[in-house]
């Protein structure tokens, strides 16, 4: 699941009644929006770099200021962002601009009026206009403008729409703006992700290609690709030997739990899952989801198609959330995470299902061995092990024991979660008195060699290895294991991993005989509880807790939006299609059960998508 807080939103257009611009010809043109501050050192050293790419790119570059004085880290901002603005009523921004950051700190009142004197501006006129509050509304339009796309400090800029956070040197920044072809697949793929339903699409539209591609002339040829068997080991060994389908139900599945349970677990340490009833209400919402859709199935099918009971209990997560992701902020984060802890919990739930029901395919010796791997996770965690491999081996150990236990190494990704060990957020000062200190003396050795003139080149010299390797532990420093790992993963799990899933997972034949009653009967009771028994479960425990002061359901999703997510919790799972196949084995009643798996999830997807579009967006303030 894709963070919410995710940054990306663009600033508005160039508005010339009010914007300042330098360059940008009636050709084509890239547009870069800097939000700067004329007190802050940063942006002052960072003009010799813009001055040189407006050099170079000429009117290929339009150059946008906006204002975003930090008044509390620089005080006066405001007033020389008000100076600038009284310049440009005498059409001189750009004069005023250049000289403001030409001027050596201090700078006051006083120092702004000379200034302003020695570019001839009208001094009465400058004096009137800089009291006039309309000029200080005009500042504060820009600081809340720049707020509300995600701007904290400064520079901050954008190119071409995009937020711009990489290195602030000239090549790098070239690269963006002019954007060769490996830039240009960046920031497609960036602006993309930055779509808030971007991983739900991706996800959809595997999906979808699978189930034409099961139904098509080609059909053969995709069943022939998932079900191709590529191994790890010499099979007679007791190598690892899988279908294409199971190593992405398993194996990519693993990657997407693991970004679950991080979130889950950010949430329990300091978010909404930190209040006990908060974090109840998915796991009561999964037992229910799980007992309702099983006693209506029972009550279609009293006989002996009874066994397939277990068919309607298992929740498609990753679609679920795909689907979710598609509505925007009717679908707020709240709700999601709701659904994220539901899945798990649903998840864990048609495990202990297949392991006492289905018993034949468990093998318990090797539960021994994934306990013995969650220990060592354990021991890793309480020694403060902060580098990755020890954790990886463990994760791998404990992945290969779930698989051989017949109980899934999806679930091998949560235990990773659960162990990655937290850090205590650094203090900002010594981390800034290190990076300083390398890049300052970077800066000397830099300057050193141009006055020597031996060609010599600065990443030759021993001060860039010491300067490196402090840049990157300060860099470092700044996010715990679990933080880094989550970052380094999310995209792959959201682009990579659930549509390779999806499309290994959803190409279901729609080819079933219906014509006979127990059929019928099975193909009913799966379909009506996923689509309409697993809802009112949901509904009725969270409901039903909520009265009697047990749980509570996320207090950011209405009761519409609510009820849209438990309706999508009705969409099915691949697991379902091997309870299917578990509870009617050779039997024709298999296939009755995965249509009904498929008829289901799309009644459900169809209703869950309905009530999100008629319920309205939550109220968010500011």
């Amino acid at each position: 699941m894709a963070r919410e807080a995710r940054s990306g939103r663009a600033p508005r257009p160039f508005d010339a009644r009010r914007d300042h611009m330098r360059g940008g010809g009636r050709g084509r043109h890239s547009t870069v929006v800097l939000y700067g501050d004329f007190l802050c050192p940063y942006c002052r050293r960072l003009r010799p770099v813009f001055a040189r790419l407006r050099q170079g790119l000429g009117d290929r570059l339009a150059y946008v200021f906006r204002h975003f004085p930090n008044e509390r880290a620089h005080p006066g901002a405001t007033l020389l962002a008000i100076g600038a603005e009284a310049a440009s009523r005498q059409g001189r921004f750009w004069e005023m601009y250049d000289a403001l950051y030409e001027h050596e700190p201090p700078l006051d009142r006083r120092a702004l009026m000379e200034i302003a004197a020695s570019l001839g501006l009208d001094m009465a006129r400058f004096e009137r206009d800089l009291a006039d509050p309309k000029l200080r509304r005009r500042i504060d339009d820009d600081l809340a403008e720049g707020r509300s796309i995600g701007v904290t400090g400064t520079p901050t800029f954008f190119v071409d729409g995009q937020r711009y956070d990489g290195a602030w040197e000239f090549t790098s920044m070239l690269e963006a703006i002019e954007r060769p072809v490996g830039a240009r697949v960046r920031r497609t793929a960036r602006a993309f992700a930055n779509l808030p339903a971007s991983a739900g699409i991706a996800l959809l539209l595997a999906a979808a290609a699978a189930l034409i591609l099961a139904n098509s002339p080609l059909a053969g040829l995709y069943h022939g690709l998932v079900s191709a068997r590529f191994g790890i080991g010499p099979a007679a060994g007791g190598g690892l030997s899988l279908s294409v389908a199971e190593w992405c139900s398993e194996g990519l599945l693993a990657v997407f739990f693991l970004i679950l349970g991080l979130e889950i677990r950010r949430e329990a340490r300091a978010g909404s899952f930190a209040d006990r009833r908060v974090a109840l209400a998915p796991a009561l919402a999964a037992a229910a989801g799980a007992l309702v859709p099983a006693a209506v199935y029972i009550g279609l099918n009293p006989g002996a198609t009874a066994a397939g009971w277990p068919v309607p209990v298992d929740t498609g997560i990753a679609f679920t959330l795909g689907i979710l992701a598609l509505f925007g902020t009717r679908a707020p984060a709240g709700l999601k995470l709701f659904v994220a802890a539901y899945g798990i919990a649903d998840d864990l739930i048609t495990m202990v299902i297949l392991a006492a029901f289905h018993p034949r395919g468990v093998h318990a010796e090797w539960l021994f061995a994934a306990v013995g791997a969650l220990g060592a996770m354990g021991l890793f965690n309480r020694w403060r092990v902060y580098a990755a491999w020890p954790y990886v081996l463990a994760t791998i150990g404990l992945w290969v024991a779930l698989h051989q236990a017949g109980v899934g190494g999806a679930l091998s990704g949560i235990a990773l979660a659960a162990f990655l060990p937290p850090r205590p957020a650094p203090q900002a000062t010594p981390l800034l008195a290190q990076a300083a200190t390398a890049l300052s003396e970077l800066e000397h050795a830099e300057r050193e060699l141009k006055k020597a003139g031996e060609g010599r080149r600065l990443d030759q010299e021993p001060v860039w290895d010491w300067a490196s390797r402090n840049l990157s532990a300060a860099a470092e420093r700044l996010l715990s294991p679990a933080e880094r790992t989550e970052r380094a993963i999310e995209p792959w799990s959201s682009y990579a991993a659930l549509p390779l899933f999806a499309f290994t997972a959803a190409g279901v034949t729609l080819a079933a005989n219906l014509g006979q009653p127990p059929a019928l009967r099975v193909f009913a009771g799966v379909a009506v509880g996923l689509a309409i028994a697993k809802p009112i479960g949901i509904v009725g425990a969270v409901w039903l807790a909520e009265r009697v002061k047990l749980a509570v359901r996320p207090e950011d999703a209405r009761p519409l939006a609510f009820l849209g997510a438990a309706c999508l919790c009705g969409i099915g799972d691949p697991l379902s299609l091997l309870l299917a196949d578990q509870a009617f084995p050779g039997s024709p009643l298999a296939a009755a059960a995965k249509i009904g798996v498929l008829a289901g999830s799309v009644v459900a997807a169809g209703l869950g998508a309905l009530a999100l579009l008629l319920s309205r967006p939550p109220v968010t303030e500011g």
